[in-house]
């Protein structure tokens, strides 16, 4: 603070020199990083996420992943403030439960999807900080990618990016799994081998400029035999 010093009566007077008022700030929020890539296809759904657990310059963990598996059709994978996602997580286990309980099945994938955009808006107030994406199986059985925002916008559609990295992993699925602004268009349909590929590629691109990308990704291939995982290592530094 500045202070400006007169002295009176042989003894020192201190006055304030014109402090405006000072605003202290708190945030409950901090943004632990990490990337999501999903894309659907006939017949399957691959989900994606990198498994750096960041804040700042510093590097929590190299072995944290953020996919979620919710039914054998259907995984959520998330990223952001992780204790949000830990929390936001386990009331959706805890509905499920609730939800089969009642019903004596699982859930849909479309009904995972209407559940989670309704959890999202009843704390739109003081929302979870959390970029969530939902990848699974439609009733007949092929690829869906349901997006969101913190409070709980809902988009639908066959790929997505999001995380620390979406601004640099979406213009490369706009191209490649989008087919957008191609003039020669490729015919055959996207296959599974084709979409594991397009997916570490971005990822590889993504940890090149991107600090909270890093170390390995996680990769879940969601088809009506069940989810299967891959793995693979990305840069450490």
């Amino acid at each position: 603070m500045a202070l400006s010093m007169m002295e009176s009566n042989n003894r020192l007077i201190y006055n304030d020199a014109g402090q405006g008022p000072v605003q202290h700030q708190f945030s409950p929020y901090t943004d632990n990083g990490g990337s999501i890539v999903a894309i659907g296809g006939p017949g399957f759904a691959i989900i994606a996420s990198d498994t750096r657990l960041t804040s700042g310059f510093a590097i929590y963990t190299r072995e944290q992943g953020k996919l979620h598996s919710l039914t054998n059709a259907a995984v959520l994978g998330a990223s952001g403030c992780w204790c949000d996602v830990l929390s936001l997580t386990r009331l959706i286990q805890a509905r499920m439960k609730l939800y089969k309980h009642e019903h004596q099945k699982d859930m849909s994938a479309a009904a995972l999807a209407q559940m989670l955009s309704t959890m999202l808006y009843g704390r739109r107030f003081f929302p979870y900080y959390v970029s969530n994406v939902i990848a699974g199986l439609d009733e007949e059985g092929n690829g869906v990618v349901y997006s969101y925002d913190p409070v709980g916008h809902c988009d639908k559609n066959m790929y997505h990016a999001g995380g620390s990295s979406g601004a640099l992993l979406q213009p490369l699925l706009d191209s490649q799994i989008g087919l957008k602004n191609m003039a020669i268009k490729p015919t055959a349909p996207l296959t599974v081998e084709k979409a594991l590929q397009i997916t570490k590629d971005v990822f590889t691109s993504a940890a090149e400029r991107d600090i909270k990308c890093g170390d390995g990704v996680i990769i879940r291939i969601i088809t009506k035999d069940g989810i299967r995982e891959e793995t693979f290592k990305l840069r450490f530094d």
